[in-house]
């Protein structure tokens, strides 16, 4: 007799409950429980502006006021008018908080690496850790601009790259390809999404122009975690949305008969199939749509 899916849900829920140590009253050791280690690691990567603080880590204003009171009386956290606006807040590591936050990082770390040590199967593992993390996280995934040579471009071609080789059976190598110029993907002639989830990338599209009223879309990709989320339809959203800003009006892809969930994205989003236009060795299919 099959076990039931609440039944599976709430085990796996205990199991990363005990994990993390959120019930702990001094988590990782250093004193304070969970909550407040979070609003102490989310203002050292950056998310000190208390309304954001407070979006990110999904708490009511009354209890994230508690743990930055609590902060701020250990030293840790100081807190100022925001620059540009007297009505925001913004939450600052002291040198005490920078060093409490370099602390948690190096344990959190270390747990890391020692419950992938205990794991056989490591790399099934962390995939798992990916569809869960992203599929909670599907709502606070955000799709950014960003130069398509940076760390989170290039991580998101890479992987786009070798499953193209996977996929096609021709396998693929980018250097015969229509490679496009990085300056081509970079305002004002186009652009580069990335979409990223919790700080990791997890997704992208290239907008190709060259600084008239047409452009194409290139690598679009999404990983294998965040599928089936509409991620692909926000990316290509995206892109045709950052197309109009630049005045350009007129939009054409390629693609591989391989490739039929984005074949069929295209075909669902009004595109049509035109005559090919280059010589890329890859693409079979070709498209293009009116903006």
């Amino acid at each position: 007799m099959p076990i039931d899916p609440t039944s599976r849900i709430r085990r796996f829920n205990r199991a990363v409950t005990a994990e993390v140590g959120a019930l702990d009253t001094s988590f990782l050791g250093r004193g304070r429980p969970l909550g407040a280690a979070r609003v102490l690691n989310a203002i050292g990567h950056g998310r000190g502006e208390v309304g954001l603080l407070r979006d990110y880590l999904g708490l009511d204003s009354g209890l994230l006021s508690r743990f930055l009171r609590g902060l701020e009386e250990e030293g840790l956290v100081v807190t100022l008018p925001h620059p540009g606006d007297a009505r925001r807040r913004v939450a600052a590591l002291t040198e005490a908080g920078r060093r409490e936050f370099s602390a948690y990082e190096a344990l959190s770390n270390d747990r890391a690496a020692e419950l992938l040590a205990r794991f056989p199967k490591g790399e099934e593992l962390l995939r798992a850790m990916d569809l869960v993390a992203t599929a909670l996280g599907r709502d606070r995934i955000a799709i950014e601009e960003t130069d398509p040579r940076g760390e989170a471009a290039l991580h998101c071609l890479t992987a786009y790259y070798a499953e193209l080789g996977r996929r096609l059976s021709t396998g693929f190598d980018v250097s015969l390809s229509r490679d496009p110029d990085a300056a081509d993907m970079m305002r004002p002639r186009g652009v580069f999404l990335v979409a990223v989830s919790d700080g990791l990338p997890i997704g992208c599209v290239g907008l190709k122009g060259k600084g008239g009223e047409m452009a194409e879309i290139k690598r679009l990709w999404v990983c294998p975690s965040a599928r089936g989320l509409g991620l692909a339809r926000r990316l290509m959203e995206a892109a045709e949305s950052a197309a109009r800003t630049l005045g350009i009006t007129t939009l054409r892809l390629d693609s591989n008969s391989a490739l039929t969930e984005a074949l069929a994205l295209y075909r669902r989003t009004g595109w049509v199939e035109i005559d090919r236009f280059n010589d890329d060795p890859y693409p079979d299919f070709f498209f293009e749509k009116r903006l």
